[in-house]
């Protein structure tokens, strides 16, 4: 059982009491005084007097460019958002170093065997399982190598629950549930930089040891204290005030899609720019294994497919099982040998 003692925008306070699942009453008000979780007789408190500032962020800000969109035709409401995103590329681009540091630490821990845990509330919670959900197909990675968690749960990936992302502690349980180590990355989602979620989990793994990430699009936030990267792709007010699925939640896919790139390229899931590592899990992805081990050998289509049956569908294997003459044993046991690298399988042979 919650309860919460919540100011509204009117000046009535009042105490609500409701289940964890069921916070919405809470999530109205504009102010919270004092929350606290357990059984009826448990008096513990979690928070206390938390305001909530929302008019000193720049997310939250008016738009001055947007002020009369409501009076716009479909065409002028097009050209504003599309001059309103380029602006977006700029902004991720000057948070270029704390991006290319936050891609050698995942890198490392993932060399070590640690993993990669998004965590976000709402869109940023979304977009962290959406990127997540991508790195299997397209690299490879067991499943639990890149995590995405989302305040609310699977649920909240198409819904929104409300209230979910305001308790610290389901934060914290979250990681504690995914048994969270010394070996991983928590990386903090969260466009405002003050979801409770995600700062209570940032401060879980802090505690434990983890290397902690934090991506916001407002500057100066409450995650800043709580990580040892920030990246803050500072976009600007959106065009419908506060809606930060908007240019915030475009700069946020744009860092993810670098991060986990960045990452794999540097553990050898590519050689040059094609997916060696990937898993042929439909139609589209088995042709493009079939024409990558065509392109990289010089084997006609048919037989490249052949090759790749004899090798579990493995690309990288196939490639090195033919172009050394060697069992598909013996060529995963020199891409052990080389990290997993392809390049350095393939000129290990070669004059320097």
């Amino acid at each position: 059982m919650i309860e919460a003692i919540v100011e509204s925008s009117l000046g009535w306070s009042s105490t609500i009491r409701c289940p964890p699942n069921s916070l919405a009453p809470a999530f109205a008000a504009t102010r919270v005084r004092s929350v606290s979780i357990g059984n009826e007789n448990d008096e513990s408190t979690i928070c206390k007097e938390q305001p909530i500032m929302l008019e000193k962020l720049t997310t939250e800000a008016r738009n001055p460019e947007s002020s009369k969109i409501d009076s716009l035709s479909a065409l002028e409401i097009v050209r504003l958002m599309n001059s309103q995103d380029a602006s977006i590329a700029a902004a991720v681009a000057t948070q270029a170093e704390s991006i290319a540091a936050a891609i050698d630490v995942i890198a490392d821990r993932f060399r070590a065997g640690g993993r990669l845990l998004y965590m976000g509330a709402g869109t940023s919670g979304r977009l962290g399982v959406l990127d997540a959900s991508e790195c299997p197909p397209t690299f490879n990675t067991p499943a639990k190598m890149v995590v995405g968690l989302i305040a609310g749960g699977r649920d909240a990936l198409t819904r929104a629950i409300e209230g979910a992302e305001d308790h610290p502690e389901f934060g914290q349980r979250d990681l504690a549930d995914h048994h969270v180590c010394d070996k991983d990355v928590v990386m903090g989602i969260a466009t405002s930089g003050r979801t409770p979620y995600v700062i209570g989990g940032l401060q879980f793994a802090n505690q434990v040891g983890a290397f902690t990430i934090g991506l916001s699009c407002n500057a100066d936030c409450e995650l800043r204290p709580h990580c040892q990267i920030m990246i803050s792709p500072v976009v600007g007010p959106e065009v419908i005030s506060g809606s930060t699925r908007m240019k915030a939640g475009t700069a946020t896919k744009m860092v993810l899609n670098m991060l986990t790139t960045g990452a794999m390229v540097r553990i050898g899931k590519t050689y040059g720019n094609l997916m060696v590592d990937l898993r042929a899990t439909n139609a589209k992805l088995s042709m493009r294994s079939c024409q990558i081990v065509s392109d990289i050998t010089g084997i006609a289509p048919e037989e490249a497919r052949r090759l790749l049956d004899r090798c579990d569908g493995e690309v990288k294997t196939a490639i090195v099982s033919h172009l050394q003459e060697v069992t598909a044993e013996a060529a995963r046991q020199q891409l052990a040998d080389c990290g997993g690298h392809l390049r350095r399988v393939l000129n290990q042979d070669r004059p320097q």
